[in-house]
Formats: C-alpha cells, sequence, structure tokens
C-alpha cells in the first residue's frame, strides 16, 4: 500500500496531491502518434467522432480499400472512449418481456442476440485477433437494494437467459460476502459472461487498428457544418472544407448542433467517477473477493471495480442533478461508495473525471442512414461493447455490405415534443428516481 495515503495507525489520511481531474485510465497511457498532413479535400468516408464507435466503423471502410478520414473535435481520449468504466455486459436496458410487448417475440429475440453478439465480438477482438485493451472475463455482481428487488432480478434474469443463453448464477443475501464485502444488498446475481477492460487501452488499439488499414485521423478539427449536395456532402471543419460520399455522425453523448434531427434523439447525462488513493491488493481482493465488476438495481446506477492493478476501486455513478464540474461530485459519490463500504466513508480520493453517455427515449442504441447520413449512438450506458460492435456494423452498411444488417434496423428513433436536445427535464427526473431508490419502489 503506498503509505502517503495512511497515518502510522492505518486510517486514511489526505492524499498528498490534489485530486486529478483526468480520468485514471490516462496515467502513464499514451496513445498512439498520429501522422500529420494537411486536411484532404475529398475522401470516400467521413467519420465526426474518434471514439470507439468512429474507429471501428473506420477500419470497415479503410480495410475495404475506401479513403477514409475521421475528424475529432478534440484531441484522441477527450470524449467518454476515455471516460467509462470499461465495464463489459449485456447491452439493452429494456426486459426481454419488455422488447417482446415493444416488438413481438421474434424481433425481441433477434434483438435480444445483438446483445450477446457485442459482448462477444469484442471478446473475438481481444482473444482471437489479441487486441490489447486488458480483457478480463471476470464476470459481473449485480445486486438488488430491496427484497423486491431481489425476486424481480432472478425473475427477469431466467426469462432473458431462455432468449440469450447468458450465464448466470444467484446469489441470495446470505452468500453474498462470497461476493462482496458488504451487507447494503440483499442478494443479486452474477453473470458470468461480463468481462472488464482498461478503456484506454481499447482506444489506443483501436487506433493502431483503424491506422492500419488506412485511416486518416485527425484530432483538434471539428465539424461545424454538413451540406448535403448532389452528389456528396460538403463538410465544413475548423481546419476546412472536405467533400465526401458517405459522412458518419459517431458523437454519441457529445452530439451538438451539427446534426439537429440527431440531437433532438439522444439525450446527455453526465456520468462520475473516482479513483480511490490506494487500498493494497489484499484489502480490495477483501471487499471484491471475486474482482468482479460491480452494478446493483437502483434506478440512478452506479458501478464500480477493481482498478486493473488491483489496488484500487473505481467508483462511477449519477451523482449530480444538474452537470457540474467533477471535484464538486467528490463527496456525493465518496458518501454513494460509503454507504456500501462503511470503512471507505472517508478514504482518500486521487482522480475525479466525468463523461456524457447518450441515452434514447426508448432506452435503445440506435444506427441507420437519414437522407444520405448515417448515424450510429444512443448506447444508454453500455457504449463498451456496443459502440465497438455497432460501429464495425454501420461501417459494413456503408459499404452496402449484407453482414452489415442487424435486428436494430429500421426501428424508430424516438424524440419528444419541445425537445431540441437540452434535457431539461432531467434534474427533476434524476431527483424522482432517486426518491423512488430511497424508499425501495
Amino acid at each position: 500500500m503506498d503509505n502517503r495515503y495512511t497515518t502510522t495507525d492505518g486510517r486514511p489520511a489526505a492524499a498528498a496531491n490534489p485530486i486529478s481531474v483526468t480520468p485514471y485510465w490516462m496515467d502513464d497511457m499514451p496513445l498512439p502518434p498520429l501522422p500529420g498532413g494537411a486536411l484532404p479535400e475529398r475522401v470516400d468516408v467521413l467519420i465526426v467522432g474518434a471514439g470507439y464507435t468512429g474507429l471501428s466503423a473506420a477500419r470497415e471502410t479503410a480495410a475495404a480499400g475506401r479513403s477514409t478520414l475521421v475528424v475529432e473535435a478534440g484531441t484522441l481520449g477527450t470524449g467518454c472512449s476515455s471516460r467509462n468504466g470499461g465495464q463489459v455486459a449485456y447491452s439493452f436496458k429494456p426486459s426481454q418481456a419488455e422488447l417482446t410487448r415493444r416488438h413481438g417475440a421474434d424481433a425481441a429475440r433477434r434483438i435480444a442476440e445483438e446483445g450477446v453478439n457485442a459482448i462477444e465480438n469484442l471478446r473475438s477482438l481481444a482473444t482471437l485477433e489479441q487486441l490489447d485493451c486488458d480483457w478480463r472475463p471476470v464476470g459481473g455482481f449485480y445486486g438488488a437494494h430491496t427484497p423486491r428487488h431481489f425476486e424481480r432480478l432472478v425473475r427477469e434474469a431466467e426469462c432473458d437467459h431462455r432468449v440469450t443463453g447468458q450465464r448466470f448464477s444467484v446469489v441470495p443475501r446470505a452468500a453474498q460476502h462470497g461476493e462482496i464485502a458488504t451487507d447494503f444488498y440483499h442478494g443479486g446475481l452474477v453473470n458470468h459472461d461480463d468481462a472488464a477492460v482498461h478503456p484506454m487501452r481499447l482506444l489506443a488499439a483501436l487506433v493502431r487498428r483503424a491506422l492500419a488499414a488506412g485511416t486518416t485521423i485527425m484530432e483538434c478539427c471539428a465539424a461545424l457544418d454538413i451540406h448535403a449536395g448532389r452528389t456528396s456532402f460538403e463538410v465544413r471543419t475548423t481546419r476546412g472544407i472536405v467533400r465526401a460520399q458517405r459522412v458518419l455522425l459517431a458523437t454519441n453523448g457529445y452530439t451538438g448542433a451539427l446534426s439537429p434531427w440527431h440531437r433532438r434523439r439522444v439525450i446527455p447525462i453526465g456520468s462520475y467517477q473516482i479513483a480511490t488513493a490506494p487500498l493494497g491488493a489484499a484489502r480490495v481482493r477483501a471487499l471484491i473477493p471475486g474482482g468482479r465488476n460491480i452494478g446493483d438495481t437502483r434506478r440512478v446506477v452506479v458501478y464500480y471495480r477493481p482498478s486493473p492493478d488491483g489496488e484500487r476501486i473505481i467508483f462511477g455513478g449519477r451523482a449530480a442533478l444538474s452537470e457540474t464540474n467533477p471535484l464538486t461530485c467528490v463527496p456525493r459519490l465518496r458518501a454513494m461508495l460509503g454507504k456500501i463500504f462503511p470503512e471507505l466513508r472517508d478514504w482518500p480520493v486521487t482522480h475525479a473525471w466525468a463523461g456524457f453517455v447518450a441515452y434514447t427515449f426508448d432506452t435503445m442504441p440506435h444506427l441507420g442512414e437519414r437522407d444520405g447520413l448515417f448515424h450510429c449512438m444512443g448506447y444508454c450506458g453500455q457504449g463498451v461493447p456496443t459502440a465497438t460492435y455497432f460501429g464495425r456494423r454501420i461501417g459494413q452498411q456503408m459499404l452496402g455490405l449484407a453482414e452489415g444488417r442487424t435486428a436494430l434496423d429500421g426501428l424508430e428513433f424516438p424524440t419528444r415534443p419541445f425537445y431540441q436536445g437540452v434535457p431539461w427535464f432531467l434534474a427533476p427526473s434524476v431527483f424522482y428516481y432517486r426518491t423512488l431508490d430511497r424508499i425501495g419502489i
């Protein structure tokens, strides 16, 4: 354990350095250098956003021989591809019963299979193609915060298993200390097919993969305007104008005014995370014996896991009713962590950061094409597997390949009246859901 963070009797002490607002994942994790050069005047494919989605799509189009340019408004890693928790799980929010109610049994089954495909796609990249992303098949524990939620969690898992085949084990409250050293939960489930990755390692690996296929990536090159011509798109950027036959919006939680139609269909939600000061590997193992990802049934979600070196806990959740500096959310996140692990209530924090996930009004991801402009976004907090998988599929769709088809094709991408991309309803909604969580409904 790092003795800078403890007193001589083992109690937590104030951190020696200020809390860093750079994501923990960025520590000593450089990205591959990008070749320089001028902005090309014309390309076959232009992709807006150099996160998991854009890079996965770019690899497909570039490998097929299409000149492909990815433009990134900031530097690589400034979006949520470096700010997530690195958790890989089944990807869709609606239960199987809800999907069936919406789409019918057959379509619901095919949609659910896409959620499994997303995990298997990333597993294959990591294990068969040796993608350097620190793949860890650790599984995930999902705790029930009330006895009623435990019953529902088991019931829905059994229903989902019949369709997806995802492996799970029921953990009654009497046995949950074998998974997590807390009495906060009323039992839970272990999903054995869940995994963990290092977000920045995954991003770096996807950058290298896209570059090797022939992709050009340009940082600090924000797309300002898209104009559809008769035979191509004209995209004005901060570094000049590019004409492209195909354009993909891969902006997810950072979708702005570039396309008002898309902006009206995604809800940017801030997700906040902290990294504790080193606890020591033995203590982390005592708290989370299996080293699994952890989540629970609360509507205002939390998610946490051991750090890759096993020395810390990375803890995230919805910590603010309005988006603020991540440092102001440290006390709330620390209190949330302390409710689960009381001994960590006052433990120092070394990193605090925030990123924007994109929710949708039907809590489903969406990919497709409208008026020649392609999109792939709305992962609802499960972007690690879905962005890499659906990014690949939308790249194939841009090439006109049949293998790019998915069960999500053609789903209505809904919005709401008066919504223009600024979620004015978010603060009261979170307050309402937090209240329901507090009273155990």
